[in-house]
C-alpha cells in the first residue's frame, strides 16, 4: 500500500500552530509587516492610540475625542501629502479597530492618503475598521510584535482617552523612551485633553515619591486642539525624519 505524502512542515497547520511552531509564528509577525511596509515605501508613521469604545455620536461623553482624532489625523495626512519626496512622507498608523483608531484612519483616508491598521486578534471589540488601506491592513496574534511595529517607524505618538489597552501602550512607550531602548531623541508623545489625563493619573505623585525623575515628566505633553498639536508635531517630526537612520531606532 502506497503512503500518502506528508505535508511540507511549513504548510502543516498542526505543526505551525503547535508549541514547537511558535518561533515561526513570531518571526512571521516580524517579517510579513516589514515586507508590506517596504512594498508601500513606508518609513515614517504617526501612531494614534485610544479607546476602541469611543463613538462619534453625542451618546458618548467622549465623542469629542473621536472627532479630535479624526481632525488631527486629517490635518497630518494633508500636510504629508504636500511632501514631494516619497521617502519623507508620514503615514497615520493605528491599532486598526473601532473608536479612536477608526477615527484616525478615517481622517487620513478622508485626506486621500494611505493609512495603516495593525489589528490584534481578540475575543471582542477588535475588528478592522473600513478606513484602513487594504494593502496595509494587518492582523497580529502577539501583542509584543504588534507593539514593535507601532514604534519602529514612529515619529510621534498621539494618545487619546482609553482603557487598559491604551494605558499599556502609553506606559510601555514612555518606559522605552525613559530607558533609551528607543534611540529617538525627543520622540513626541502627546496626550489629548489635559483635563481628562490629569483627572485620571497624578504623575506628580510618582515624582514626589521618587518613583520617576522630575525630568521624566518632560517625556510627554498635553494638547487640547488640533492647531496646538500641529505646531508641536510638524517641526519635531521633520527633525526626526531629517536625522532618520533605521539602524538606530531599536
Amino acid at each position: 500500500m502506497k503512503n500518502v505524502k506528508a505535508p511540507l512542515s511549513y504548510l502543516d497547520p498542526d505543526f505551525v500552530q503547535s508549541k514547537e511552531g511558535r518561533p515561526l509564528r513570531i518571526l512571521s509577525e516580524y517579517l510579513d509587516p516589514e515586507r508590506k511596509l517596504k512594498l508601500n515605501n513606508i518609513e515614517h508613521t504617526v501612531v494614534f492610540f485610544g479607546s476602541a469604545r469611543t463613538k462619534p455620536d453625542s451618546s458618548d461623553p467622549l465623542s469629542f475625542a473621536y472627532n479630535a482624532a479624526e481632525d488631527l489625523a486629517y490635518n497630518l495626512a494633508k500636510w504629508s501629502s504636500t511632501i514631494e519626496d516619497p521617502s519623507r512622507k508620514i503615514y497615520i498608523c493605528t491599532g486598526g479597530g473601532p473608536g479612536a483608531m477608526e477615527a484616525a484612519n478615517k481622517g487620513a483616508a478622508r485626506a486621500g492618503e494611505k493609512t495603516i491598521g495593525l489589528n490584534i486578534a481578540l475575543p471582542f471589540e477588535q475588528e478592522p475598521n473600513p478606513y484602513i488601506s487594504p494593502e496595509l491592513n494587518m492582523e497580529f496574534h502577539y501583542f509584543y510584535m504588534r507593539k514593535l511595529w507601532f514604534l519602529y517607524h514612529s515619529k510621534a505618538i498621539i494618545v487619546f482617552p482609553g482603557g487598559f489597552g491604551t494605558m499599556d501602550e502609553l506606559f510601555e512607550t514612555l518606559t522605552l523612551i525613559q530607558t533609551k531602548k528607543i534611540d529617538k531623541p525627543h520622540l513626541p508623545v502627546l496626550l489629548y485633553n489635559k483635563k481628562f489625563w490629569e483627572s485620571l493619573i497624578n504623575f506628580d505623585i510618582m515624582k514626589d515619591n521618587g518613583l520617576i525623575s522630575p525630568e521624566d515628566l518632560n517625556l510627554f505633553r498635553y494638547f487640547d486642539t488640533t492647531d496646538e498639536a500641529m505646531k508641536i508635531l510638524i517641526p519635531e517630526i521633520t527633525e526626526l525624519v531629517d536625522n532618520y537612520s533605521a539602524k538606530n531606532f531599536f
